[in-house]
């Protein structure tokens, strides 16, 4: 499928069954986070961001901190006021990250009401600002209803703070009686919903192998080498991929190689002393009973001395802690005899500590192999009865089409959920600020190609990432995509020529988990995910292609929704925006001219479009309004001419229209026609590199220009490309004729 990444004409980014909305009572595993960070994210550093050409737009959130970016600040915040909220947020988010694992059903409901209480604060502010920079710039606006605007303000700010308090101190209550902080692992290991065993453990079931030949005989190289060190050999891929079938086929046929063979699981819920226990227990004497007895430090003397000098083997199926190899390193010997250990893992990051190196990697397999394996597994013994049952038969068409569409009764459809579930293993230890990136990729269709840089983008305006002090968000963005990555639970589809993530993708079984776990967590909601719009009250709403044909009449549906922050609208009918004053991003929208209504949605972050221009269209000088506006995505056929107040935008970082004229900039001197963060420009229109445009555009990486070829002077005195040297980031600089 190809890439789909909101910056082609008529390429569209959501799609049908993956959209969403997070409404303020989202379940907390993964939809809190960013109620959370959003409420306490003023204060992230502003560093200049030295990554390559596709780099990201940070975000500055539209919140405490946000108001303070406004060219004109609508309200000087109480200091005492900001420091209640972001001391309250601290408390309540800390007490997040300790319950991620798994809540409770109380802890549940507790998870809740912090949410709410997270936007509350968000909502109030946000909706502080909207209020007042659309009543400064009205015709009708007084000063009283300004004094009206901030007395309200003020008032449900501290109602806000009140809350809050009362939460914090619910909060630190429960965590005193939980003995202030619960080691994870155990509170892990005490819930019941997270103790099924992974497919590791069904050492009884046969293993089938294809199209795994090349990595077995790698690894069975590997194991009966003759290097004499002890060799460590990970084995990454992610869950149900194939790396516990491999491992155990290479055991089976080395076993006559080694003294001792010893399997043990360790696993997501690991506890060093049963590890212990079950390698000592498999080649001693000792009856488990008698082993219980001793502590972890004779447990682990046994062993050592029981595999020194002797030829061994070890295989540690699902390892997922540096920590436990650390602890169970330390009783294994070097013999110098040639001993093995192979260690299967999803993180390839642990590979590459436990090893210095990536291991041995499990890829997807082949079409024909797939199929292959596929007929191993489901038909096994069964083919033959199927095909006796169809040779004894009628050879009649319709007869053996019967047969297909009734042969689910031979397939074992609990497969496809135990898969799911070893899956869901990887997506419960995703710590929590990950959670909610993990469950956005569900807004994109199946066997999508993702642009990275466009989703990066999408998770910076969304407010789905925790500011990191000294890191602007893009890099942090950035480092997010890596670790899922790593954790094999997101998958690299093309690089850059520098090693940088141009394109990723997810594997069909993941965006099935993504999609279940958002939709149990009302992190994504759609009609095409069998919700009905007119229930839903959430932050991201994404109507899909299928929802136009609902026949919704969205001028009745859509106020309910007065909170939405996210609207994707994946079909080419404009739905009326007049409801959504709080939009931070308005993804594939139709503008339908005259396009004035759409700069009133002042709190925008990121605004991806399209217009109907036939020839010349000129923005409004309203553009200007959209202060807090990072990206801006507009897709026409004609040329758009932009208003001079475009250089008042601040906050712009990303600027791509299909034809752009761009004015030149007042000869005023100050920052106020200045834009600072500005780091992407495409298809500008007779781009004269005067040095006033140069100046305002300091931070500029790639810039794409074009000239008619009715332009008569193309000399580097008209367009001033003397001054290209002023420009020090720029990275590229493309432009055509």
């Amino acid at each position: 499928m190809e890439e789909r990444d909101g910056e082609e004409p008529n390429r569209k980014e959501g799609g049908p069954g993956a959209t969403g909305a997070e409404d303020g009572g989202t379940r907390a595993r993964g939809g809190q986070r960013r109620g959370m960070e959003e409420a306490n994210n003023g204060g992230q550093t502003s560093k200049k961001d030295d990554s390559d050409e596709d780099d990201d737009g940070g975000s500055e959130g539209a919140d405490v901190g946000g108001i303070q970016q406004h060219p004109r600040p609508p309200v000087s915040l109480d200091k005492q006021q900001v420091r209640s909220l972001q001391d309250n947020v601290a408390v309540l988010q800390e007490f997040l990250e300790l319950l991620f694992d798994q809540p409770t059903e109380s802890e549940d409901g507790l998870v809740v009401r912090i949410a709410d209480v997270a936007y509350a604060a968000e909502d109030v502010i946000e909706s502080h600002i909207v209020d007042h920079i659309l009543d400064d710039h009205s015709t009708t606006s007084t000063g009283e209803n300004i004094s009206s605007i901030h007395h309200h303000f003020y008032q449900d700010l501290q109602k806000v703070i009140a809350d809050m308090d009362l939460m914090k101190k619910e909060v630190i209550e429960i965590r005193e009686r939980m003995g202030t902080v619960q080691d994870p692992q155990l509170r892990r290991n005490s819930n019941p919903a997270a103790s099924f065993m992974s497919s590791s453990t069904l050492q009884g079931r046969k293993q089938a192998m294809v199209g795994c030949d090349d990595v077995l005989n790698e690894l069975m190289d590997k194991l009966t080498g003759e290097q004499s060190d002890r060799q460590i050999i990970p084995i990454v891929g992610m869950g149900g991929i194939g790396k516990t079938t491999l491992a155990r086929n290479a055991y089976g046929q080395s076993v006559k190689h080694f003294d001792i063979c010893i399997w043990v699981t360790v696993s997501q819920e690991y506890i060093i002393r049963e590890t212990l226990l079950e390698l000592v227990y498999q080649k001693s004497k000792e009856r488990k009973e008698a082993l219980r007895e001793m502590g972890d430090e004779g447990l682990g003397e046994m062993l050592y001395k029981s595999l020194s000098g002797k030829r061994y083997l070890i295989v540690m199926d699902d390892m997922w802690s540096i920590e436990a190899w650390d602890k169970l390193n330390l009783f294994f010997p070097n013999n110098n005899n040639e001993s093995r250990i192979v260690i299967t893992t999803r993180l390839s990051k642990l590979a590459l500590q436990i090893s210095g190196s990536g291991g041995l990697r499990m890829n997807f397999l082949e079409e024909n192999k797939s199929w292959d394996l596929f007929r191993k597994i489901v038909f096994g013994e069964e083919v033959i009865v199927i095909g006796g049952l169809l040779a004894k038969s009628e050879k009649a068409r319709d007869y053996w089409e019967y047969i297909a569409e009734n042969l689910s009764s031979i397939v074992n459809l609990e497969e496809n959920e135990r898969c799911l579930r070893i899956l869901y293993m990887s997506y419960m230890e995703l710590p929590i600020h990950l959670k909610p990136c993990f469950l956005y990729m569900g807004v994109y269709p199946e066997d999508t190609r993702i642009r990275a840089s466009r989703l990066r983008k999408l998770w910076v305006a969304e407010g789905l990432l925790k500011p990191i002090s000294g890191k602007t968000l893009e890099e942090v963005a950035e480092e997010y995509m890596k670790e899922i990555i790593d954790r094999n639970l997101m998958m690299i589809d093309r690089l850059g020529c520098r090693g940088k993530i141009k394109s990723c993708k997810m594997h069909d079984l993941l965006r099935d988990l993504c999609i279940r776990e958002a939709k149990k967590e009302r992190f994504l909601c759609s009609p095409e995910l069998g919700q009905d719009i007119r229930s839903i009250q959430g932050r991201i709403v994404v109507l899909g292609e299928g929802t136009s044909k609902k026949k919704y009449d969205f001028s009745k549906v859509l106020h309910l929704t007065p909170l939405v922050r996210s609207l994707t609208c994946d079909f080419e009918e404009a739905a009326p925006l007049a409801s959504f004053r709080l939009l931070r991003v308005l993804n594939h929208y139709v503008i339908e001219c005259p396009i004035e209504a759409i700069f009133k949605q002042v709190n925008l972050r990121c605004l991806a479009c399209s217009v109907d221009v036939d020839l010349i269209y000129r923005f409004p000088s309203s553009m200007h309004l959209l202060w807090n506006l990072q990206t801006l995505v507009v897709k026409h056929d004609g040329i758009v001419d932009a208003p001079i107040e475009i250089w008042k935008m601040h906050q712009l970082k990303h600027v791509d229209f299909s034809w752009l004229r761009l004015p030149d900039p007042p000869t005023a001197t100050g920052d106020e026609f200045v834009l600072p963060n500005l780091q992407k420009m495409s298809h500008i229109e007779d781009f004269k590199f005067t040095e006033g445009v140069v100046k305002r555009i300091p931070n500029i990486k790639k810039l794409t220009f074009n000239y008619h070829n009715d332009v008569d002077d193309l000399s580097s005195s008209h367009y001033c490309f003397e001054n290209l040297g002023r420009l020090l980031g720029i990275r590229s600089l493309p432009f055509s004729l």
